[in-house]
């Protein structure tokens, strides 16, 4: 089974139709992989609305006429990387939409040339020709704008037949090189040339024709030994001549470092503007130095190394790094060349842009005065300065704009005075071992700062105010809380990512005001009513929380520990002191309005006391022994009371506690009194026969009536005895300065004993009567736990229903209610 890998693009081609378009049906294109199947020969079931169709790195040798014949749609054929010794362009005349073929990487011998109007690309590149293949029929092709061509010999008749084609990129890939006929390559109309070099080739002469070439040069593979370099020494002049180049750019490089000088003095006189070197290496003996080069007559511009190999073990530093800082140009680099050291010339230099990226650079760069008066921008990313102070003195003296100081592993102490250039506006100090302190050690007029993976704790307060900040990057720091811009007031960016922020700042919300775009997940949130105003902020700010809300999940408490801070609910109430204040204040003053009203209209104190009466009552019941239940008695209850209360007693007391089943017997002393005994006599009998006394107190019974009882409380101290025996009730209020001195055990039963009070509204009777039952609970041949059960049931008979139906029914009952 064929394994078919095949990606489906589906377009639309929408035509006009004069004044107006119509859209014609949708048609399909395919694209289909057979790369790297070890194919002999090209599939036969290809579709029919194949547009690309990739054959790379397979086994084909040999391609027919009707391998491509139904492929009436095919626009991008990739055959490199096979082992096709012979082609002919005639297979792909009906292929009339073919507009890429790549047939590098083969083993072409020949090729035979047909004219396809419509072929932009074709790459010949890295085949087994012996010469170039190029012949007439190469020169109709009006359309080609790259192509790629190999062959052992290069002569200038074979670039003639296309000497008139306009064409954007020739690509020389050659496998040898056994002939070059000088003037050859200047022949090519072409706006860039890039050349890939088998080993050991003669570099010169194709330099020198390439930069004749073209605007854009390319050459890669480069491996010179110095004899054969310096023949050509001296032929400068005719290269700067007739030189085309403005872009020169080899890859690649292995040569000694005079080989290297040798190429650098033979470009410096050309019409190279920028010359970048990359991947080189060069070692050996050091004979020419800056001293020995020629600045002068140059419009270069730029020099740039990168990926740098030193196979010199001790770098000559003066005739090295001096060859490149007294060059005259705007911009220089020299990037990723593990140098330890640079030196510059004692006089100043018009240098612009300065990168010393990827060495091991230290502090001794700075120790000497440099004079880089026109530097505007200066990287030395990924190096190992220590010392930020020294590096602002140097740029003190620079018109530095731009600065990357990244990656290294600079500091600030806090009595380190920093100077730096008025001009400065961006600054990248990320990835160093920056303190709280690097905040005092910042140009004034920056406007966009990078200090991200340091060990920044907290903005300080005592720090100049950067007004012109408008950028401020603090990820991957120890930042606790969201600072402030109280130093910052044009801060609209700030990045605060990978901190240990818990929760924000009033100052934050009070002084970020511009702060249109804030960076602050993955964060280790504690989601409390500190949280809360940020929160509202992620939810309605529309975009201007970075990575909202995925990056922002609560760390604490543990009850909301993964959860994402939008769905995170914490009312106002409990987050706004304020507010929850008031509330409470405005709650208390409605509960106690409530309360005076309950107390006003219902005279809820009366209740109170009554209920405090009853329960006092019902403690001392359970208290009284079961002997003291069964003493000698013949009445429950003896009443006293003045002949004023009578009305009263008779039609209110003695109802209620002489009901029809007669089960509370009554001693009234009027109607049970003896012939021949005195008055007070007769109450003091009515008491003994009694297991309780009640007294109907009122202003008359305290006047009139009392005296007949005061020998025998004080004789007998009952009120000592038995602390329940005795019940008061009192009719009308008595205040205690009023009781007669005379009288001192009344007053201090009145003192000592809670008394039933008889209420003046009708409606509270109820509670009254229940609270004097509670009191009596007696019955002369009821054990204890009767007396509890009856006393029990008559509780609950009272507080079944609430107080006023119950004071109502009661009232109702009454006889003397109207």
């Amino acid at each position: 089974m064929r394994h078919i890998r095949s990606i489906y693009i589906f377009c639309s081609i929408v035509s006009s139709v004069h004044s107006g378009a119509s859209e014609l049906p949708e048609e399909r294109e395919l694209t289909t992989n057979f790369s790297s199947m070890s194919l002999r020969k090209v599939p036969e079931d290809l579709s029919p609305i194949t547009a690309t169709l990739d054959l790379s790195y397979n086994l084909l040798f040999q391609l027919q006429h009707s391998d491509f014949r139904s492929l009436s749609k095919l626009k991008v054929l990739i055959l490199c990387h096979n082992r096709i010794q012979e082609l002919d362009i005639k297979t792909f005349e009906f292929n009339k939409e073919l507009r890429y073929l790549d047939v590098s990487n083969n083993r072409l011998k020949s090729v035979t040339w047909f004219p396809l109007a419509g072929l932009r690309h074709v790459d010949l590149s890295f085949n087994d020709f012996d010469a170039v293949p190029i012949c007439m029929e190469t020169g109709n092709m009006s359309q080609l704008e790259t192509l790629g061509l190999s062959g052992a010999k290069i002569r200038k008749s074979d670039f003639q037949k296309i000497a008139h084609l306009h064409l954007n990129t020739v690509f020389l890939g050659l496998r040898t090189l056994s002939h070059y006929e000088e003037g050859s390559l200047p022949v090519l109309n072409t706006t860039k040339l890039h050349i890939v070099l088998p080993v050991n080739t003669n570099f010169w002469v194709l330099l020198q024709d390439g930069i004749k070439t073209s605007k854009i040069l390319e050459v890669t593979n480069i491996d010179l030994q110095k004899s054969q370099f310096t023949n050509y020494g001296s032929r400068q002049n005719p290269i700067l001549e007739n030189a085309k180049t403005s872009i020169l750019l080899l890859n690649r490089v292995d040569l000694s470092w005079d080989d290297l000088f040798l190429i650098f003095q033979l470009v410096w006189h050309t019409s190279v503007e920028y010359f970048q070197i990359q991947h080189v290496a060069f070692g050996g003996k050091v004979y020419l130095d800056h001293n020995s080069f020629d600045y002068s007559n140059t419009v270069m511009r730029s020099v740039k190394l990168e990926h740098v190999h030193f196979r010199i073990f001790n770098i000559p530093q003066e005739s090295v790094y001096l060859l490149f800082t007294k060059m005259d140009i705007e911009n220089l680099t020299i990037s990723d060349a593990q140098m330890p050291h640079m030196l510059f010339p004692m006089y100043p230099t018009r240098f612009q842009y300065l990168n010393l990226a990827n060495n091991i650079l230290t502090d001794d760069v700075f120790k000497k005065s440099i004079q880089l008066p026109h530097l505007t921008t200066l990287i030395l990313k990924d190096n190992k300065l220590e010392t930020l102070s020294l590096v602002s003195c140097f740029a003190s003296n620079t018109s530095l704009r731009h600065i990357d100081l990244s990656e290294n592993l600079l500091q600030h102490e806090n009595d380190e005075n920093c100077l730096w250039p008025e001009t400065l506006v961006t600054m990248n100090l990320s990835f160093n071992k920056f303190a709280d302190s690097v905040f005092r050690c910042l140009p004034r007029n920056i406007q966009i700062l990078d200090l991200n993976s340091n060990k920044i704790q907290t903005v300080p307060q005592e720090i100049i105010h950067l007004t012109s900040l408008r950028e401020l990057n603090l990820a991957f720091n120890f930042l606790t809380d969201l600072p402030g811009c109280s130093h910052f007031r044009r801060l609209s960016v700030l990045n605060v990512e990978m901190n240990l922020i818990l929760s924000s700042s009033l100052d934050f919300f009070q002084s970020c005001q511009e702060v249109k775009t804030l960076n602050a997940g993955r964060n280790p949130f504690r989601c409390t009513c500190e949280l809360r105003d940020f929160i509202q902020l992620g939810k309605y700010s529309e975009g201007m929380m970075v990575g909202w809300s995925d990056s922002y999940i609560c760390e604490y408490p543990l009850n909301l520990k993964g959860t994402q801070l939008k769905d995170v609910h914490l009312p106002e109430i409990s987050c706004n002191t304020g507010l929850l204040i008031v509330t409470i204040v405005v709650i208390m003053l409605v509960l106690g309005m409530a309360v005076a009203f309950c107390c006003f209209h219902f005279d809820l104190p009366w209740y109170l006391r009554m209920l405090h009466q009853w329960t006092q009552t019902w403690l001392r019941i359970r208290k009284t022994t079961q002997e003291q239940l069964k003493r000698s008695v013949q009445f429950h209850v003896c009443v006293s009371y003045s002949k004023h209360d009578s009305a009263w007693v008779k039609y209110e007391l003695i109802p209620r506690l002489e009901k029809e089943d007669g089960s509370v017997l009554i001693c009234l002393h009027e109607g049970n009194s003896d012939p021949g005994q005195s008055m007070t006599e007769d109450a003091i009998n009515c008491m003994e026969k009694s297991h309780k006394s009640i007294f109907v107190l009122s202003p008359n019974f305290v006047q009139s009536e009392w005296c007949h009882y005061e020998p025998y409380f004080a004789h007998h101290n009952l009120s000592h005895e038995s602390p329940d025996y005795i019940i008061l009730i009192l009719l009308e209020p008595i205040p205690l300065y009023c009781i007669p001195t005379r009288y001192p055990k009344l007053k201090a039963l009145m003192e000592k004993k809670a008394y039933l009070e008889w209420p003046q509204d009708r409606r509270k009777c109820g509670l009254f009567w229940a609270n004097l039952r509670a009191a009596l609970h007696v019955n002369l041949l009821d054990t204890r736990g009767t007396c509890e059960l009856q006393t029990f049931t008559e509780l609950n008979e009272v507080f079944r229903g609430s107080a006023i139906s119950l004071i109502r029914t009661d009232c109702l009952e009454s006889p003397t209610h109207s």
